[in-house]
């Protein structure tokens, strides 16, 4: 039997299409792989062609270890196909050619550890502050400008008067002088160096060039300028290219990915063939016809609509909770409810645009005694910046660990405290039998620049001391890191994954507030601690997974749950402001890769009420509203609009008449308007936060001053926890 047998008529297609160049658009579940191993197998049993006369380039090694696996089995022997991630590729060119470019074949590879090496000498030379930048952030800053080809004489005008692109760019300076000086390349000089020696040395060109007959490049949604630049110089007259991708999952446009690659591919060959394959082998047809619905609104795209021919096992559920603290909550009773029916939590994964959004299904996870992993990624409480927020919080506190929290925020922001100053004041605090923070404010320890940045760390601490008993502890941490400089410097390093995390924290403290009217700061550090101890102990293996959704690309799950659908968060507000129309669509690419990682049963989730993030009130991501009505299947506060509706509950069609973004009908009938007697002046009672006087009224919104403790609240105006008195 042929080994195209067992493919589908499109996949047969696909495989022995082999006297033109190709380009395969894959959907998700389509059998990509299959076809890429199939196709290579059909060119050396069928066709008699040399193995060493192919090439597969992937752009991750465990695609490429699975394909050689593949290739193994299929072939039941090891042939000498090259199979390599495009940076093995450039290694194994450059072992042999980087002489041109005067380095020796034997140059070093630096791995993370030594970029950080490198910039740590960089840090101390210039004064620079690794927490106000961080060595991902400038290590990231140096990888965006090699690979768009921008130098470091380029970078340096591209700064202009802006000090913190000033400062990148005089590391970025630092570094390139470092690397070029020891004869060294980073994974991108692999790629880079490639490309300069493909493009200015024509011999050596023609000698890669006459090597191969085929190519296959997989991933092909994902390629960027450089890579696609490299491929095209190997493609000879002679040879063959097939390329496989998926427009429709190009999600990494923000590290270089260029979708115009893939859908230009047949302006660039003429002569190709494009076939798509569009049968899935993994999702339910409600699943899918979901995606299908979503994407569909996308206009730059290769039109197809993946089917399936599986059993259907039940609609898309959609929940819209009242407020952030019922949705995660609802996911958790989800998760026991599937185990309790036999499922096993690593088939089920959440997934969320955005990191800060672990924080609150962490939490919900742990009470529900639901083991969990960060795939990809570090839990919310781990983070540098939350422990940097609750270390200042911990300093208006006198207690052991005070010594601690010292310790890890006395020179962030940088205060020029080195380790010197620090042994200093540890000396003083251990012969005055004093903890560390009373030596800090001993005025005799640290002299020069250092004591008037102590100082001004002492005053914003000793403000929020004064008041610790008297204001909100969400109020309490705003303040302290406003008067320590630290959001400024994370603002002024533009860290705007932290700030989100900060903000999710301060929303974390004001939920806390609302639950614990009585709380005080003690009580809730003292919670807190319960959950990261939670954390540190948790050991069971059979565990869910939540996960960015860029992280979850190339994976499934029996059971997906897709977090905080909402305008704002996703689509993410930011992103699509920055990038207007092409970020929307990349939004909702994302969306459609969400949906289509659930193998049996798609579950998306959203929440009503004020979001501290968004600093307004949130409404339904459009992407909801764009799902085929017939595939999904609406609870929750999503079905009580559809009721009051007076159309059938849970009906798509109603809900997305009654409660999309977009639908001026949702605000005519809101509880909003039906309490429109709530107006600026009006004395209101809150169930926490007690007597309170509406100040302002912005579209749902009510923004009332409470009691000096909790001061400026802005709250839902329909939410049941105020009510109008007086």
């Amino acid at each position: 039997m042929s080994f195209v047998d067992q493919l589908n008529e499109k996949q047969r297609a696909a495989a022995t299409c082999v006297d033109a160049h190709v380009r395969i658009i894959a959907g998700a579940g389509s059998g990509k792989t299959r076809v890429v191993t199939t196709r290579i197998a059909y060119l050396i049993k069928e066709l008699g062609i040399l193995p060493d006369r192919i090439m597969a380039i992937t752009f991750t090694n465990k695609a490429a270890n699975e394909m050689k696996q593949r290739m193994e089995e299929m072939l039941e022997e090891s042939v000498g196909i090259q199979i390599s991630t495009i940076h093995s590729l450039c290694v194994r060119m450059l072992r042999e050619d980087i002489a041109v470019l005067d380095y020796p074949r034997s140059f070093t590879i630096l791995d993370s550890d030594d970029q950080k090496a490198i910039l740590k000498r960089a840090y101390k030379e210039y004064g620079v502050d690794a927490k106000t930048y961080s060595y991902g952030s400038v290590i990231g800053y140096i990888s965006a400008n090699k690979t768009a080809f921008v130098s470091v004489e380029k970078a340096k005008d591209l700064a202009g008067s802006f000090q913190s692109e000033q400062i990148k760019a005089q590391l970025y300076a630092y570094y390139e002088k470092e690397l070029a000086q020891m004869k060294a390349l980073d994974f991108d000089d692999l790629l880079l160096f490639v490309y300069r020696i493909l493009e200015k040395y024509p011999l050596i060109r023609e000698k890669w060039q006459n090597r191969y007959d085929y190519i296959h490049v997989d991933e092909f949604q994902d390629v960027d300028r450089l890579q696609w630049g490299i491929i095209r110089h190997l493609v000879s007259d002679q040879c063959k290219l097939c390329v496989v991708g998926d427009p429709d999952q190009t999600i990494y446009t923000w590290r270089g990915a260029d979708i115009d690659i893939i859908m230009r591919f047949d302006h660039d060959f003429p002569d190709c063939k494009t076939i798509v394959l569009n049968e899935n082998y993994r999702s339910t047809p409600s699943i899918l016809n979901g995606a299908n619905a979503v994407i569909a609104n996308n206009r730059n795209r290769i039109e197809k609509e993946l089917f399936t021919r599986a059993k259907d096992q039940g609609k898309i559920v959609h929940f819209s909770a009242m407020d952030d603290a019922n949705e995660p909550v609802w996911i958790a009773a989800k998760v026991r409810a599937l185990h309790a029916s036999g499922a096993r939590y690593r088939d089920i994964a959440v997934l969320y645009r955005s990191n800060y959004l672990s924080r609150s299904l962490e939490k919900a996870m742990l009470d529900a005694q639901i083991p969990y992993r960060i795939y990809g990624g570090m839990r919310f409480y781990d983070r540098a910046e939350i422990k940097d927020a609750l270390s200042y919080l911990r300093l208006c506190l006198d207690h052991a660990a005070i010594d601690l929290a010292v310790r890890r925020v006395i020179n962030v922001p940088k205060r020029g405290v080195g380790d010197r100053s620090l042994e200093a004041l540890e000396a003083y605090a251990l012969t005055h039998g004093v903890n560390l923070y009373e030596a800090v404010k001993a005025d005799a320890v640290v002299k020069g620049k250092a004591r008037a940045a102590l100082g001004q760390f002492v005053e914003a601490v000793e403000a929020a001391r004064a008041k610790v008993h008297d204001v909100a502890i969400s109020i309490l941490l705003q303040e302290l890191l406003l008067d320590s400089g630290y959001l400024h410097a994370l603002e002024e390093a533009n860290e705007q994954e932290r700030i989100e995390n900060i903000k999710e924290l301060i929303a974390d403290i004001e939920h806390y507030e609302e639950e614990n009217p009585d709380g005080t700061l003690d009580d809730y550090m003292q919670m807190i601690s319960l959950y990261t101890d939670k954390e540190e102990t948790e050991s069971n293996q059979d565990f869910i997974q939540l996960m960015s959704i860029h992280a979850a690309k190339g994976l499934e799950f029996d059971y997906v749950f897709v977090y905080s659908l909402s305008e704002g968060v996703f689509p993410n507000e930011r992103s699509v402001a920055d990038g207007g129309a092409a970020a929307l669509e990349e939004e909702r690419r994302l969306a459609y890769v969400a949906f289509t990682r659930a193998k049996k049963k798609l579950f998306i989730s959203d929440a009503q009420g004020y979001s501290f993030v968004l600093d307004r009130l949130k409404k339904t991501s459009r992407f909801v509203a764009e799902i085929d009505p017939d595939c999904i299947e609406h609870v929750g506060l999503a079905k009580q609009e559809t009721k009051r509706d007076g159309q059938e509950a849970g009906s798509a069609n109603a809900y997305i008449k009654a409660n999309t973004w977009q639908n001026t009908q949702m605000e005519s009938n809101s509880p909003a308007k039906r309490k429109a007697q709530l107006r600026k002046g009006d004395k209101v009672q809150h169930q926490a936060f007690g007597e309170g006087i509406i100040v302002r009224v912005d579209d749902g919104l009510a923004t009332i001053a409470f009691a000096h403790k909790f001061g400026i609240r802005k709250i839902r105006i329909d939410h049941p926890s105020i009510k109008k008195i007086g």
